[in-house]
């Protein structure tokens, strides 16, 4: 970096520029966008084997930008062969605890070492420049090496969630002609073995293009599952087959990675990440945003196939930092696993969903209590909209009303976020965000592109192309125009509602396509849904709107009792008041109903047009991203009471 120093990253880059404030670097870097993102990755000094000759090129329109013209570069060369460079050689890159307590731990200069042969390892099995690898793995040191191997060797990396059934892993290899997948034998999950090479022994004979199956077998003197055929290879045997491989050489905007998004019908959607797009968009948010330093211990239970488990298996190694890799769940086998791994490793950047968060809410509070949370120096958060309940309880149990929450939002086609909160600004309101990421030109507008005051809620588009947004959707190009940029033509439409209040305090109101319209008045569900959550009575809830003959659409809501309730006809008419006295007697709800959970994809974002659809008997459409695909059985189960007399 260009200075050192116990200042923030950001304030340091401020000061390194001659700006003044956030809100002025967002607006220079929306104006400038050559000067600012050349001026990220010289802060962060990311390594070009060959220099760009130009930074941005969007002669073929916004939609279609190229970046780093003429330049080649490799994601894991920076993430690896830099930081070491920069004296981290013995320091905890990877540091792992598994649901049982068990622990491993690695150097920086063990995972380069571990990448380098599964990269040799990879090339000796023919896997070569563009060719797709698929990752189906749990959260262990492992998988980062194998993500980092793939792109290494110039392949393009293919993460799954860990909890897909063998169907969802068939569409995905098949859709990006992957050639390769590695996966461990087995994980853990609540006590209970997961076998991810059996899914993956399902599915192999379903995708023509797969060639090797690499298993990682977790017991330390196996070696993995017996090979279902001559195309399966222990991670043992992957890593003794070569000599190690140095990364190679590549156009910097080579893919490095495909991650599957779902949409609300037909297939998932292959977003496509570059090498400089990736790594210097992580860099962006983690290393200067989000003030992740090279001293942090890095903490947030997500996994590989969710866009955060990749960002932070970059981010993490750029920045120098260590990441803690818990598998499992964060809730077992003690309520508070989540605040002893804090209490524990010395966690000081703690990364967490706000569903999260209400779930914890439901414990007793001496469960949170009951550990030493002091180490924590920063929160960040992602997901779902926070509620101002879940906000305060965080803050004052958990940061300690000293550690600041960043909320984060964004999407896998982004490569990161659009909003974020940042140290320089801790005085930011309940749940909102301290503005736009620079580089991103975030804006609100109207249905037809106007931007709109403070106050009034729109949608949340990009004026400017961003270093870090899909370079289209795989072998669809058609698909990624009508999808992000047909419906303001020049803008980038994200599908979330959003808004600035009068103090510039930006606010995300839930996804556009999830809207109300209730007697020509819409509303997001987040309004309605807040005001369920305040009463104390749910724990979570899903605000639809369903058919009515008289005002065209009724609010339904569909609830999760706090813990202690019982759901009773005097607590749904509690509810019912309290959404009529929030937004007036047109959004009084139709029907309060209460399940024992909401379907969630593995971001823990509820899924509110899954709801709906069985609420109203329309096909559901792609469910391979729900983490709990049992709670819709639970649903369809709570509707046929509703219908019956």
């Amino acid at each position: 970096m260009s200075e050192s120093g116990t200042s923030p990253p950001l304030e340091r880059f401020l000061r390194l520029h001659g700006i003044p404030d956030y809100d002025r670097l967002v607006e220079r870097a929306a104006r400038e966008p050559e000067w600012f993102w050349a001026a990220v990755m010289e802060f962060h000094g990311l390594r070009f084997f060959k220099p760009y000759e130009r930074l941005l090129d969007v002669s073929k329109g916004p939609e279609w930008a190229e970046w780093c013209v003429g330049g080649t570069t490799n994601l894991a060369t920076n993430c690896l062969d830099r930081t070491i460079a920069n004296g981290h050689a013995q320091k905890p890159a990877i540091l792992w605890e598994g649901e049982d307590g068990s622990r491993r731990s690695m150097t920086y200069a063990e995972l380069a070492a571990t990448v380098s042969r599964a990269a040799g390892g990879l090339a000796s099995l023919g896997i070569r420049q563009g060719d797709v690898v698929g990752l189906f793995m749990p959260s262990i040191p492992e998988a980062i090496a194998a993500f980092l191997a793939v792109v290494s060797v110039g392949a393009i990396a293919l993460p799954m969630f860990s909890g897909f059934g063998a169907q969802a892993v068939v569409e995905r290899l098949t859709d990006a002609g992957a050639v390769a997948v590695i996966t461990a034998d087995r994980t853990w999950r609540r006590g209970r073995p997961i076998e991810m090479a059996e899914v993956i022994a399902s599915a192999a004979g379903e995708v023509p293009t797969l060639r090797h199956v690499v298993v990682v077998a977790r017991d330390p003197g196996g070696r993995g599952p017996e090979a279902a055929d001559d195309r399966w290879i222990g991670w043992r045997d992957l890593l003794a087959r070569e000599q190690a491989a140095p990364p190679a050489e590549l156009p910097a905007e080579a893919p490095a990675m495909l991650v599957y998004t779902s949409g609300t019908s037909g297939k998932p959607k292959g977003t496509v990440h570059s090498h400089c797009g990736f790594m210097t968009k992580a860099a962006l948010d983690f290393g200067l945003v989000l003030d992740l330093r090279p001293t942090d211990r890095l903490l947030w239970m997500t996994d590989l196939g969710w866009l955060t488990g990749p960002i932070l298996a970059v981010a993490t190694p750029l920045v120098g930092a260590t990441l803690l890799l818990a598998e499992g769940t964060p809730d077992h086998p003690e309520p508070g696993r989540l605040w002893r791994l804090v209490q524990d490793h010395g966690i000081s950047f703690l990364g967490v969903a706000p569903t999260m968060v209400r779930s914890f809410m439901q414990q007793p509070p001496e469960v949170v209590e009951g550990y030493d949370l002091s180490s924590v120096r920063v929160t960040a958060s992602t997901g779902e909209p926070w509620t101002p309940e879940a906000w305060a309880w965080f803050r004052g149990k958990v940061c300690g009303g000293r550690a600041p929450i960043l909320n984060y939002s964004g999407g896998t086609e982004i490569g990161g976020g659009i909003l974020a909160g940042n140290v320089l600004r801790q005085d930011v309101k309940p749940c909102g965000f301290a503005g736009p990421i620079p580089g991103m030109g975030a804006v609100v507008v109207d249905d037809n592109g106007t931007p709109l005051p403070r106050g009034k809620v729109g949608e949340l588009a990009l004026a400017v192309p961003s270093i870090g947004l899909t370079r289209g959707l795989w072998r669809d190009p058609g698909r990624y125009i009508e999808s992000y940029w047909s419906r303001i033509p020049g803008l980038w439409v994200q599908g979330d509602f959003a808004s600035v209040d009068e103090d510039g305090t930006w606010f995300i109101h839930g996804r556009s396509d999830d809207t109300l319209k209730i007697a020509g008045k819409r509303t997001g569900p987040a309004e309605i849904e807040a005001l369920l959550l305040a009463t104390g009575k749910v724990a979570e809830a899903a605000a639809i709107g369903v058919p009515d003959p008289v005002k065209g659409s009724a609010v339904v809501c569909v609830c999760v009792p706090a813990r202690g309730v019982v759901p009773a006809p005097e607590v749904v008419e509690e509810l019912k008041r309290a959404v009529a006295a929030g937004l007036g007697s047109s959004f009084r709800p139709k029907t309060v109903a209460f399940v024992e959970d909401l379907p969630k994809t593995r971001s823990l974002k509820i899924m509110r047009r899954v709801v709906r659809a069985v609420w109203v008997g329309d096909p559901v459409g792609d469910m391979s991203g729900l983490v709990n695909p049992e709670a819709v059985d639970g649903l369809g189960a709570c509707v046929a009471r509703e219908e019956t007399p």
